[in-house]
């Protein structure tokens, strides 16, 4: 009796894994022909409509009218999930395409995160929010300014590891295009040594002093950090994707992502588990959305054997887990490998935020939500 008992279960589960296969690539509700016909010509229609009835039951299945199909719920997505945890298959076009990204020699880490988080992006269809180390041997090599209006103008920096930063800076009274591209070729020559360049007396007083400002904050701002730094791309995939098509779907989908401490806390998760892990539906317990159309799938990666950082996927519900999964832990894997090898060959270190950092900036966030849910 245990045996056929066990049986019938294994047979339910193979049923439900079958029907959530069929409905990641039509995305139509499956009825019982449809499911005998694609690979369970083995049970009968009788049979499988039984085995329907008993998942709806268990709330693992739904039928949206009387006569339709069956789709999965969120927690026959997680099951799904589950069963392939261990999946490290991937396409040898999106290996390749990732080799020849990712494994390249290079100084500048952060163009070569951004590049490496977008072409992830464009292989899962997602939005990917990556967090990473602070890293050490980042010089500023080009300063711009831009005006803002009659007080202020905007300062863009550009760092030897392709970081872009932005100050605003006050200014005693309009500043003139051409006074700007004088005090930038100012910051040049203090950058440089070379070619100091002819400014009148108060041109030289202001860039003096924005000179000053802009290498103090850039000072500060990598010597006393709190959080990873982010890369964060692929929004407009979203949108691809039904489920997103209704716009407060596709806004409450984006509130999680753009909520960066809470992202942040998934991504601490990933990291201190060591291992991939996603979030499904009520998984994701967050205070700003309903977030029931949507999962997160984040994996750590590592520096010379210690996760450093982590990588996280924002799609909806209905992905194809096995293929993300293989996808995700092939990026870390050569990410890992690339990273430990750049950062010996060009004598680059990082550094990390405090942990008491990290914990007080959690318990700030659960705060936050509390008075949110309030």
């Amino acid at each position: 009796m245990a045996s056929k008992g066990r049986l019938r279960a294994e047979r339910e589960k193979a049923v439900l894994l079958g029907l959530v296969e069929l409905y990641l690539v039509t995305g139509n509700p499956v009825g019982s022909n449809t499911l005998k016909d694609n690979g369970f010509d083995h049970i009968s229609s009788a049979t499988i409509r039984n085995y329907f009835s008993k998942l709806e039951a268990q709330g693992m299945v739904k039928q949206q009218h009387s006569s339709g199909g069956r789709i999965p719920t969120p927690e026959a997505f997680k099951l799904y999930a589950n069963h392939h945890f261990d999946s490290r298959e991937i396409d040898p076009a999106d290996l390749a395409a990732l080799k020849k990204e990712l494994g390249r020699e290079t100084r500048e880490i952060a163009t070569y995160l951004q590049h490496g988080s977008e072409l992830l992006s464009e292989l899962t269809q997602g939005a990917i929010f990556l967090s990473s180390p602070r890293f050490d041997q980042d010089l500023i090599t080009e300063i711009k300014l831009i005006s803002i209006d009659s007080k202020r103008c905007l300062c863009v920096m550009v760092t030897d590891f392709g970081l872009v930063h932005t100050e605003i800076l006050y200014t005693p009274s309009k500043l003139s295009s051409f006074s700007l591209k004088r005090i930038e070729a100012y910051f040049h020559f203090r950058m440089t040594g070379l070619d100091r360049p002819k400014l009148s007396k108060q041109e030289e007083e202001i860039a003096a002093q924005f000179y000053s400002e802009i290498l103090l904050r850039h000072i500060v701002d990598y010597s006393n950090f709190s959080v990873e730094d982010i890369y964060k791309t692929g929004f407009s995939k979203l949108i691809r994707f039904p489920e997103f098509r209704d716009a407060k779907a596709l806004a409450s989908s984006l509130s999680i992502f753009e909520n960066i401490g809470y992202m942040r806390s998934l991504l601490n998760e990933s990291m201190k588990l060591g291992d991939l892990k996603f979030w499904i539906g009520n998984d994701l317990d967050h205070p700003r959305a309903s977030p029931l159309e949507s999962s997160v799938v984040a994996v750590p990666y590592y520096i010379h054997g210690k996760a450093v950082g982590a990588i996280a996927l924002l799609g909806p519900i209905r992905m194809p887990y096995p293929k993300i999964f293989g996808i995700l832990r092939g990026f870390s894997i050569i990410l890992s490998e690339m990273l430990t090898r750049n950062l010996y060959k060009y004598k680059i270190t990082y550094r990390q935020p405090n942990e008491q950092q990290i914990e007080m900036q959690m318990e700030m966030l659960q705060l936050e939500d509390k008075s949110i849910g309030k």
